[in-house]
């Protein structure tokens, strides 16, 4: 299946929840340990170059930043958790600023984690999704760089993560294998959040 994005609006970067526009439009959030390839990810979903700013260094996504895609749904772009070259005032600032986006915002139909594929499960993610679930916030798992390891490879990587998950949940969250060099995965995301966005506005209609 092809998912055309036709438009692509920057609607700005936000320090806290309470500064992001209201909008009545479902919002996907993006979130990863730093340098785990988020904002590439998000420049091959929306098949744009550039729209998330990518960088080497860790810790370039300093503030929650939002694009509205096809006039339809929301792409929030979150600070990266774990290492980055930043203070601890820093860091702990944002982990309020992301707790309380993720808590307060409205609209927030869906949260991806991001986890580098190359390597066990870590734990800083397996705590952020333990928060995630205590929480009731849904979200899936978003395996990265996938083109970094041969095929053959790909799925014991990923069982070897789940496996990690699974000493904690009874049930895996759903799980996407990416590739932003060959846009592995593209498809597969984009139908789940086309699924989720008609669930948002069926929803929606319902209550009106």
């Amino acid at each position: 299946m092809m998912h055309k994005i036709i438009d692509v609006s920057f609607l700005g970067s936000f320090e806290r929840e309470n500064q992001c526009p209201k909008l009545e439009k479902p919002e996907f959030a993006f979130i990863g340990r730093s340098n785990v390839g988020k904002s590439s990810l998000i420049n091959m979903l929306l098949d744009r170059k550039g729209v998330a700013r990518t960088s080497k260094k860790p810790g370039k996504t300093q503030t929650i930043n939002l694009f509205e895609i096809n006039q339809h749904w929301v792409v929030a772009d979150l600070p990266g958790y774990g290492y980055a070259t930043v203070s601890k005032a820093q860091r702990k600032k944002w982990e309020i600023n992301i707790e309380r986006y993720l808590k307060l915002r409205p609209n927030l139909m869906y949260s991806f984690v991001l986890i580098d594929i190359r390597h066990p499960l870590q734990k800083n993610d397996l705590e952020f999704m333990n928060w995630l679930g205590e929480r009731a916030i849904p979200f899936g798992i978003v395996y990265t760089k996938a083109d970094k390891l041969k095929e053959s490879k790909i799925e014991e990587h990923v069982k070897v993560i789940q496996s990690g998950i699974m000493e904690y949940w009874h049930m895996l969250p759903v799980g996407f294998v990416s590739s932003a060099v060959d846009k592995t995965g593209r498809d597969e995301l984009l139908t789940y959040i086309q699924k989720l966005t008609a669930d948002f506005y069926l929803a929606a209609e319902s209550r009106s």
